[in-house]
């Protein structure tokens, strides 16, 4: 661990070496991030719920969402970088080398100015927590922190099986950023808006209604059953496939040379 904690240490000191352009980038993801935020204020200045969710729940599902995509970008969005790594050769580097190749390749890349994103989906948090009508108790905070603790492990998930597409493609395929940067944009307001096979979809082959839409029920007392508590836990299967995947491609890699 102490070799991955360096690695991370290098890494946000070489983001940090110009600290006004870093800080910069950090504010402007902050305030771009708010175009979405506004998007569900002015669309509830016309309606008053969609799908029989109120404003403040909607706030709720979008700030769970955000946060959770901003970390799991965070660590795992340098493997967007992982088709050059291919084309270069350089994963050979990575193989000889007797570490975790997934951390080797992750630390070094991760991109710390989505702490802007992060920030501005925690003020969101913050709006959303006392507007959403939810009657608060340790166990119902208990399930928020693991919507986005679990949130977090699934979006990096959809990273590494985007990255693992690679092995046979070798080029990034840009269509599968739907997986990614397209999922953020579906979990603005709770997936059922979107229909029961989009539903289903989002249940059982990529788990993220299990980090919003069914915690979110037990939330707001719609549904009582441990289930719908510990639906976050259950997304944390994705963890399987998603590695299987990536160790599925890997035994296929072929050298690029030199």
């Amino acid at each position: 661990m102490r070799l991955y904690w360096n690695y991370f240490l290098i890494n946000l000191k070489s983001q940090m070496q110009y600290k006004a352009s870093f800080f910069l980038t950090i504010t402007g993801q902050f305030l771009t991030a708010f175009a979405s935020f506004f998007g569900i204020q002015f669309l509830f200045q016309r309606i008053s719920g969609v799908d029989n969710f109120t404003y403040g729940q909607v706030l709720l599902c979008f700030s769970v969402i955000m946060m959770s995509f901003s970390i799991g970008e965070m660590i795992g969005g340098g493997l967007m970088g992982f088709p050059g790594l291919l084309r270069s050769g350089s994963l050979d580097r990575v193989l000889v080398r007797p570490r975790s190749i997934i951390w080797q390749v992750i630390m070094p890349n991760m991109d710390f100015s989505r702490l802007g994103l992060l920030v501005q989906a925690a003020v969101v948090l913050f709006i959303a927590i006392p507007a959403s009508g939810v009657a608060w108790t340790l166990n119902k905070a208990l399930v928020l922190a693991l919507m986005i603790t679990c949130g977090s492990a699934v979006f990096f998930c959809l990273f590494l099986l985007v990255a693992s597409v690679a092995f046979f493609t070798i080029q990034s395929l840009d269509f599968l950023n739907i997986l990614t940067y397209g999922m953020r944009e579906f979990g603005k307001y709770p997936f059922s808006v979107y229909g029961n096979t989009v539903l289903r979809i989002l249940t059982f082959a990529v788990p993220l209604a299990l980090i919003q839409y069914y915690p979110l029920l037990y939330l707001l007392d719609r549904e009582k059953g441990i289930w719908y508590m510990a639906a976050p836990l259950e997304a944390l299967l994705f963890l399987i496939p998603s590695s299987l995947f990536f160790r599925f491609g890997l035994k296929r890699y072929q050298s690029a040379g030199s």
